[in-house]
């Protein structure tokens, strides 16, 4: 009795261990570092990433940091300056640190940290509240064609970076002078969406990710977005290209690491990441968000950065932000 009740006992410590291993996470832990504040674009790319590595069993335990300020240039000289400390830290970013760079909102660029992988693309979304007059990109074209000043535009980025950039190609795009668009900025896109709630600004340029949702419960109005076709996520929403408005613009997401971060260590998060492509706790967090697939891992990354560089400096050069 006694031999077969040790048998027992081992065979249930047996399972309880493959049962243990059989849901152990790939990663220990991943810390997201994210330059903008609450309900923001970054924000919002971060947690929803963090929820799905975890959920699925690839991240054992995820935690969150947002750092705002500098237009996103504090977070980026933090993890800098503390890179020692920061072996398991991925910063958010996205196409404004390509913007923010040639500008001269803050002295660094990608290239001073590791690029580890694109992960999504957002497009632009220009937005009316509810209860607003405007019903179409067309009534606002016809606003703005009567006095340019009449029409503000909020955004959750500085002067001259991307949603100024986007809502300022629209405009271009109807024959418009870009220069004379009325953007105001606010620092992250919560507290530009709360201007545009309470009236502050007619319209709110902004990421299609961060509108989603609200636009499905009715509380705000999507104008027009900056794709190519209307979207299988976002169906009833029109595209500016169907007011015969040429302005495509997709705005990538990805996360960098410390410079100086080990390629094992890179190799880890890309694995991490690719194997939550595939699993369906990522794909309700990308459809709920209306993003696109992006992926693109660490030199195919900087790459691209590269690229982007040199195409955004071009269009900013063109509307006049850049000499």
């Amino acid at each position: 009795m006694v031999k077969v009740l040790k048998q027992t006992l081992a065979t249930l410590a047996i399972t309880a261990s493959f049962s243990f291993s059989a849901f152990a996470a790939d990663m220990e832990k991943i810390h997201f570092l994210i330059p903008g504040g609450a309900g923001g674009g970054w924000d919002m790319t971060a947690r929803g990433t963090g929820d799905a590595l975890v959920k699925s069993h690839i991240v054992d335990k995820v935690s969150f940091q947002n750092l705002s300020g500098g237009g996103g240039g504090k977070a980026i000289a933090h993890l800098i300056e503390t890179a020692k400390r920061q072996g398991d830290t991925l910063m958010v970013n996205s196409t404004p640190i390509v913007i923010r760079s040639l500008t001269g909102i803050f002295p660094q660029s990608f290239r001073d940290l590791t690029p580890v992988a694109a992960t999504i693309a957002d497009y632009g979304a220009i937005v009316a509240p509810a209860d607003s007059k405007y019903n179409s990109w067309q009534e606002v074209v016809e606003d703005f064609k009567a006095n340019p000043r009449k029409v503000k535009i909020a955004g959750g980025s500085a002067r001259g970076s991307m949603d100024h950039l986007v809502v300022a190609a629209a405009f271009k795009g109807e024959g418009f002078n870009p220069k004379t668009v009325r953007y105001i900025a606010y620092d992250a896109g919560g507290k530009a969406m709360a201007a545009l709630l309470s009236g502050e600004t007619q319209l709110l340029s902004t990421g299609l990710g961060e509108v989603l949702e609200m636009s499905k419960s009715g509380q705000v109005k999507i104008l027009a977005i900056t794709a190519p076709k209307r979207l299988e996520a976002a169906p009833n929403i029109p595209t500016l290209a169907e007011y015969g408005n040429n302005t495509v613009f997709a705005n990538w997401r990805g996360f960098f690491a410390a410079p100086g971060t080990s390629q094992e260590k890179i190799d880890e998060f890309n694995t991490a990441l690719s194997k939550m492509y595939k699993t369906s706790e990522w794909a309700t967090v990308r459809n709920r968000n209306g993003w696109i697939d992006n992926y693109k891992a660490d030199q195919d990354f900087y790459h691209f950065l590269e690229d982007q560089e040199k195409q955004m400096g071009s269009l900013m050069r063109e509307l006049g932000f850049l000499n």
